[in-house]
């Protein structure tokens, strides 16, 4: 999945974008509001970490802006702001969450996990699943059952990607987009190498394969 990270604070940015990338997530990352207001229309992000206090755009207006323009993306609220108003506030703009600094890595990514299972219709459990099928997140392995597959890294991140996207036909260039950030190689053929070794472990009919269009999760 492929997030943005506002942040000015580039300690805690480089503190976060490892931490991210280690979790099998892509990551581009802006330090100015209105360099934000404008990525977030230029590629297709599964979700925002924002933080309100930022230069050229304070957080909250480019919130309000994303709103009002009529973009749905889920957004997570991260600041060093803590009063009750600025949290209401935040929320009455358009947040998904709200995580004020100092915070844990491990209860932010537990939250990112949470928010992108809500807004994509999946219950909020410590695995997503689907079908026959539960995803580890924490360990980036796949349950089926009692027996437990271990993924690579490349693996992991594309079964998330699909299992976020039951039976939706999801085409090369929406896998590449939402896989990679701007900074990856997106190959065609890796894509294919990993598929192939998912249907390996859990059997061909898990990922279908429409000619011309693309891939579908089965489950």
């Amino acid at each position: 999945m492929r997030l943005l990270l506002v942040e000015d604070n580039i300690a805690l940015a480089d503190e976060l974008l490892p931490l991210f990338k280690g979790h099998g997530y892509a990551v581009d990352w802006r330090v100015d509001g209105r360099d934000a207001l404008l990525a977030a229309h230029d590629d297709p992000y599964d979700l925002v970490i924002l933080d309100l206090g930022l230069p050229g755009l304070d957080g909250l207006q480019v919130l309000q802006r994303w709103r009002a323009e009529g973009l749905t993306l889920p957004v997570l609220i991260l600041t060093a702001r803590d009063a009750w108003a600025e949290r209401l506030e935040g929320l009455r703009a358009g947040a998904d969450d709200y995580l004020s600094k100092p915070f844990h890595p491990d209860e932010l990514l537990l939250r990112v996990q949470a928010v992108l299972r809500r807004s994509h219709g999946a219950v909020n459990s410590p695995r997503l699943e689907v079908g026959g099928l539960a995803l580890d997140e924490d360990r980036q392995s796949i349950w089926r059952g009692d027996q437990e597959y271990e993924l690579t890294r490349g693996e992991f991140r594309l079964l998330r990607c699909f299992m976020l996207h039951p039976g939706k036909l999801l085409s090369r260039m929406q896998l590449n987009e939402h896989l990679y950030d701007g900074e990856s190689e997106r190959d065609s053929n890796v894509l294919e190498v990993h598929i192939n070794r998912l249907r390996r472990k859990l059997g061909h009919q898990v990922i279908e394969t429409r000619r011309g269009q693309g891939y579908r999760f089965q489950g």
